[in-house]
């Protein structure tokens, strides 16, 4: 068997190995502006912005961070849906040479306030309805100034007029912020005068671009260091494994957040670098979606399992034309592969699955999407990047394909580590090899299957939840004597969150009253959908309680329901 079974299957037009540029980030804004300036970087609900629109006011950002003190290194975060305003500030970010760190506008208090806490972030750009969250938590953090934008902000008249009244009937917040002080409206940084790009001193291998938060069940989320390096690989190769498409010229549709790595990477950067036109839309609603595509015409749609669903399952799918879908790549969690078929029929495009993590850039691994794929695999290895099977055992490759162990890689979209954790960035490598702690194994033709994963997170709707968080939150009610959660199998969102809570003697709290508290405490996707009360939970001989053995009682239970 071949080292790299895999190559023999790549078609010709995928190149092994690339010849990575050597930039930084924002470079390739520039680059783009100059090559392709007028043409559209944004669509967002009708309003447009052309690439040298995008590169002047990333330049503005930029100048704008640096007159109140941001410096090369400094942390500026992020918290923005998909919008005009999240492309500029990335950008504007990198220009004056800081470190982006993505938020999730749906943290609470509790979770802005570690994770600032954690990145030492001195600046954050926000959406003006999250501004009361960071305001009750500003005086525990580093933050020195707080950026205010609205989605209002980059809308086409008369949809700027309108939309405040549709947000004040939705949400029930209307917010008031004077630009003044440590308050700054992005409005307003748009309107000072132009900015010069500045020369950037940067170590492409070492300096950090991106803190991208991740976690896991031994601990608290930890920030992963990836450099330019990384992230121009990773889209490189995402560029090289889509060899059909032509710079300048697709349109690719944006619903993937950005403040998830695979949005990231695989609609804004590679969007950047190659010149496409990104439909962006700050929110997943399928009826927006379908008329969306249908009147826009994307052609490359990179998506999750959940977002597909539910446009299949729309009552009016099939009244709106989505011919102008060519290529999906699904990632996030494992995609059902009659989800895979019905979505290719309907649209006529390819739907392909593909593999990886925060800690990789985030892709690993894909199918061909004009080339031999396997259903239910994610794939092979894309260009310069190595995998095997090593022993749950010894961490050393299995000898047989076939035979399951963790899968580890290696490349130059691995990150460099965690964020002022040595310990864990060590314990994350075997030998070179970074240990992605999942369970899977390779066939002979050197395509890789996730079976299973190591690490307890729950994949649910595309979202990372790690069970700690939520465990730490049930524990802190008065209540609670034992809890732990677990994904189970949902048939929409991949996996639910369940929680078993063992409550103390003489006290009572019911599931209602639970779903309220963790509500008030945790971002909606990490609430536990279903809580099952027990008189207690199965433990190991020194009284560590097993989560698996509960998983493994879902899995009958499901199993047994479709026997």
């Amino acid at each position: 068997m071949s080292e790299k079974p895999w190559l023999a299957h790549y078609p010709p037009e995928i190149p092994v190995t690339i010849d990575y540029p050597e930039q930084p980030l924002p470079l390739f804004l520039t680059k783009a502006a100059a090559e392709y300036g007028e043409k559209t970087a944004i669509h967002f609900l009708g309003k447009e912005l052309s690439y040298k629109e995008l590169y002047e006011s990333a330049l503005k950002a930029a100048a704008y961070l640096k007159k109140i003190g941001v410096e090369k290194g400094d942390r500026v975060a992020i918290m923005l849906p998909n919008s005009p305003q999240a492309v500029i500030s990335f950008y504007g970010a990198m220009y004056a040479g800081a470190v982006v760190v993505q938020f999730n506008p749906l943290y609470t208090e509790r979770e802005i306030e570690y994770q600032l806490k954690d990145c030492g972030a001195k600046v954050i750009i926000a959406l003006d309805l999250l501004y009361p969250r960071i305001q009750k938590i500003i005086s525990s953090t580093l933050l020195e100034h707080i950026i205010v934008t609205a989605i209002k902000d980059y809308l086409p008249f008369p949809k700027n007029i309108i939309y405040p009244y549709i947000q004040k009937k939705q949400t029930g917040i209307v917010v008031h912020i004077e630009n003044r002080n440590n308050n700054h409206h992005f409005i307003k940084i748009m309107e000072e005068p132009a900015a010069k790009e500045e020369k950037l001193d940067i170590d492409l291998e070492n300096d950090p671009a991106v803190l991208q938060y991740t976690g896991g069940t031994t601990g608290f989320p930890k920030g992963v260091m990836l450099t330019h390096k990384n992230l121009v690989a990773n889209a490189s190769m995402c560029g090289a494994w889509m060899y059909k498409y032509r710079p300048g010229e697709e349109t690719l549709l944006g619903i993937i957040p950005f403040f998830h790595v695979y949005g990231m990477t695989t609609v804004m950067i590679l969007s950047v670098m190659q010149g496409y036109k990104m439909l962006l839309l700050p929110k997943f609603d399928a009826k927006t979606t379908l008329k969306t595509i249908q009147k826009q015409k994307p052609t490359i749609f990179p998506g999750a399992p959940t977002i597909y669903i539910a446009l299949l399952n729309h009552p009016d799918m099939t009244k709106y034309n989505l011919s102008s879908i060519d290529a999906c790549i699904s990632g996030s969690a494992p995609l059902p592969v009659d989800v895979q078929q019905k979505f290719e029929d309907i649209t006529g495009g390819k739907l392909v699955e593909g593999y990886g993590l925060t800690e990789t850039s985030p892709v690993t691994h894909a199918n061909f999407i004009w080339g031999d794929r396997i259903k239910g695999s994610v794939g092979v290895p894309w260009p310069d990047t190595d995998a095997v099977i090593v022993s749950l055992q010894t961490n050393e490759p299995v000898e047989k394909p076939g035979e399951l162990g963790e899968i580890a890689v290696k490349g130059p979209q691995v990150m460099k580590g965690y964020w002022n954790r040595p310990d864990e960035t060590d314990q994350s490598f075997h030998n070179g090899w970074f240990l992605t702690g999942d369970i899977g194994y390779m066939d002979e033709k050197g395509y890789f299957y996730v079976v299973d994963r190591k690490k307890d997170m729950i994949i649910a709707g595309g979202f990372n939840i790690y069970p700690r968080d939520v465990e730490e939150v049930i524990y802190e009610h008065e209540a609670i004597q034992e809890a732990v959660v677990a994904g189970v199998p949902d048939p929409y969102r991949g996996e639910t969150v369940k929680a078993y809570i063992v409550l103390k003697e003489g006290h009572h709290v019911n599931e209602k009253e639970l779903d309220n508290y963790c509500r008030k405490h945790l971002a909606a996707y990490k609430v536990p959908r279903i809580y099952e009360f027990r008189d207690e939970l199965p433990k190991t001989a020194v009284g560590k309680i097993l989560r698996r053995s509960l998983i493994e009682e879902e899995k009958k239970k499901t199993e047994e329901q479709i026997g």
